[in-house]
């Protein structure tokens, strides 16, 4: 609708208003554009949801754990019986050589022998892997977590990322126009040619942008597609509330207590302790009853025999007592590893919440004071360009700088955004607010 006012117009100041006109309607609405949302549109929790039913790691751990309940169980049992079957004192010289029945020790035997397990030990052993199911089941809370917090990550970058190629794209349609207008002036004689050559070379920065934002886009929907596959081409719904970080500094303590990743190191020291509990057991010796028939010629008796066995446990002082000490070292070991990743993760925690609430403050800078005074510097240089006392290239430094600003401000949202979906997915059985607005505004 722009094209025939600057075809038209006949006089320096009609196409520096027009200019002005166009400029002040575009990018007062440069934020504006980005808040619909097309139809069929793929939101965040969508995202989230196919994320979670596509995974392969999570019927990996949802095996592990499976696996640790059926060993649980076999581990609760006595050990399988042992058949034996043999030839005692068989002759192998003289007439009677290789004679089943002629010698009177000649025995064919068949026997059963049981290893009896003692209870506890059973017991401690069927603890043991139920603390690995444990881990396991663990493990699948830090998959989810992370893979819902990759998942939003990568929704939020391609977000972002549209929306500064939307920013770009139509900061270049603005530019085009304006090389319209600085030939029209240069052809009636009351414009430089410089114009029109800064117009071109804004045109082209802008073309050599775009290009950089496409790229940018096509990586952040491949990062997405390894969540969620084919439907990371569907295009995006609007953005979820992001006005908390699902953590308060104030339940520091407790997050970090709840945080998956903590779980693990807790169900891993399980373990060590389920293995110190194995390790005072084997102090204590399991028997073993054999029972034995054998038979011998018809001439003579048949026999039965009656075993019991027992290790001698002589030197309990560097065998068991030692294994004993590994045990408890590990033990230590484990919950060492735990006090320092609870550290780690207080303070990784506690940085990211201060940096969330830190650009929450530059936001708030950018949209009430920084892009407000690039808006007045680029009507200033159009109304010295209408009046006379600017030039064109002044308008598009201003106009490029105003730009600039919002695009800094989007790259600014899209980091406190990517904070944000670390904080709010720490845990995915207790994470914050994701809904969408009514409007589709969010504080980023």
């Amino acid at each position: 609708m722009f094209h025939p006012i600057l075809r038209g117009a006949r006089s320096r100041a009609t196409l520096p208003a027009a200019c002005a006109l166009l400029l002040s309607f575009a990018l007062s609405s440069g934020i504006a554009f980005a808040q619909s949302a097309p139809p069929g549109s793929l939101s965040l929790e969508s995202a989230l949801k196919i994320a979670q039913a596509r995974s392969s790691l999570l019927v990996a751990q949802d095996s592990a754990a499976t696996a640790s309940r059926e060993m649980a169980v076999s581990a609760g049992q006595l050990p399988d019986p042992t058949l034996k079957l043999g030839i005692n004192n068989l002759p192998v010289t003289s007439s009677d050589r290789f004679s089943l029945s002629r010698d009177f020790m000649t025995m064919r035997s068949v026997g059963v022998m049981q290893e009896f397990t003692r209870s506890d030990k059973r017991e401690a052993r069927s603890v043991r892997f139920e603390s690995e199911a444990q881990v396991a089941y663990a493990t699948r809370i830090v998959t989810i977590a992370n893979l819902q917090r990759e998942t939003a990550m990568a929704w939020l970058e391609r977000y972002y990322s549209e929306r500064m190629r939307e920013v770009l794209i139509q900061q270049r349609d603005e530019a085009k126009l304006q090389i319209e207008a600085a030939d029209t002036t240069y052809r009636t004689g009351k414009g430089a040619q410089a114009d029109v050559f800064a117009a071109r070379s804004a045109v082209a920065q802008i073309e050599d942008r775009i290009a950089q934002a496409d790229r940018q886009v096509l990586a952040a929907s491949t990062k997405l597609a390894r969540w969620i596959g084919e439907a990371a081409t569907q295009p995006l719904d609007r953005l979820p509330l992001m006005d908390r970080p699902g953590v308060e500094l104030t339940q520091l303590d407790t997050v970090v207590a709840h945080h998956p990743q903590i779980a693990v190191l807790k169900r891993q020291e399980d373990v060590a302790q389920a293995d110190v509990a194995i390790a005072q057991t084997n102090k204590r010796a399991d028997w073993s009853a054999e029972l034995m028939f054998s038979q011998r010629g018809s001439a003579f008796s048949n026999m039965i025999s009656i075993n019991l066995s027992v290790p001698l446990q002589w030197d309990q002082k560097h065998r068991q007592d030692r294994e004993l000490a590994a045990k408890l070292a590990l033990v230590e070991q484990a919950r060492a590893q735990t006090e320092e990743m609870t550290r780690e993760h207080a303070a990784d925690i506690r940085g990211m919440v201060i940096e969330w609430q830190s650009n929450r403050e530059r936001l708030t800078r950018h949209d009430s004071a920084l892009i407000p005074l690039a808006s007045e510097r680029t009507r200033a240089a159009l109304a010295a360009y209408r009046g006379g006392a600017g030039s064109l290239t002044m308008v598009l430094e201003a106009r490029r700088g105003e730009i600039d600003a919002r695009m800094e401000r989007l790259r600014l949202a899209m980091d406190t955004a990517r904070l944000w979906a670390q904080l709010n997915y720490l845990n995915p059985e207790g994470h914050g607010n994701t809904s969408t607005s009514a409007t589709g505004r969010s504080a980023p």
